[in-house]
């Protein structure tokens, strides 16, 4: 039974299938977010809802037979089981928002899709490289946020008047979006020399210190390429190497026959 489950399980064919029921079912999901879909067609979709949701119980429950403790041991595994597991709740007054989150349903594609995986991995294992920077960025902007209280908080309250309101400032500034209108006109009406300011912190904040970001997390993703690739290097040489040495060993054989021909032929 274990050995007829784990052709199913590893076969390609059912990973493809299981991908098709979760795009489905996310579409489902938001067609459950309309009002006249509801009305149109709700049973039918709730239905289907459940029917998908109970092949992806089966499916995990044949992984866990086929992997028993091996499938705990994989992250991929766990998450997938633990989205699955949300859905499973019962969505009542007290867990209402565990209806919100049967979309989680759709992350499933990440372990379905292997190029996913390795972006979801390639930002994981760009964490441990953003501490630095996220501790570079916090102190520019608690500087920053402390020189334009002192500076405009008298004069634009709304914006600047606190450590709090400062910080919220500077995060929209840093969005690059309205601040013109939002921020740099309202504090320079009273301080025409404040773009210098804003000036500094967009090129400081944006510009400099959001491209370390961005290169930690490519250069993550660069590495967890190459893993990928050097793993399936080593699976393709575990794979060949048998054939490889049935072939050494026939030129050996074809080598004693030719040596023996040779003989003969010399006798």
């Amino acid at each position: 039974m274990i050995a007829w489950l784990r052709t199913i399980v590893e076969d390609p064919r059912t990973e493809r299938v299981i991908m098709s029921l979760i795009i489905i079912n996310a579409t489902i999901l938001g067609l459950e977010t309309s009002q006249h879909a509801m009305a149109a067609a709700g049973p039918v979709l709730e239905f289907i809802d459940h029917v998908l949701l109970a092949v992806f119980v089966v499916e995990l429950a044949a992984r866990i037979a086929v992997h028993r403790l091996a499938f705990f041991r994989d992250p991929w595994s766990v998450f997938d089981f633990v989205v699955v597991g949300i859905a499973l709740v019962p969505a009542t007054d007290t867990f209402t928002v565990l209806r919100a989150l049967r979309i989680l349903r759709v992350l499933r594609l990440i372990t379905a899709i292997p190029t996913l995986k390795r972006v979801v991995a390639g930002l994981l294992a760009s964490l441990p490289g953003m501490g630095s920077i996220l501790f570079l960025i916090g102190l520019i902007y608690y500087v920053f946020a402390v020189m334009g209280t002192k500076l405009f908080g008298a004069d634009t309250p709304e914006l600047f008047g606190s450590l709090g309101k400062s910080l919220y400032t500077l995060f929209t500034v840093m969005t690059l979006e309205g601040w013109t209108n939002d921020v740099a006109k309202p504090v320079m009406e009273h301080h025409p020399y404040a773009w210098i300011y804003l000036f500094a912190f967009i090129i400081v904040a944006t510009f400099m210190v959001l491209n370390l970001f961005i290169g930690v997390v490519v250069n993550a993703m660069q590495a967890e390429a190459v893993k990928a690739e050097e793993a399936e290097r080593v699976i393709v040489h575990e794979e060949a190497a048998p054939i490889l040495a049935e072939v050494k060993g026939l030129r050996q054989e074809v080598a004693a026959l030719r040596a023996e021909m040779a003989g003969r032929a010399k006798s």
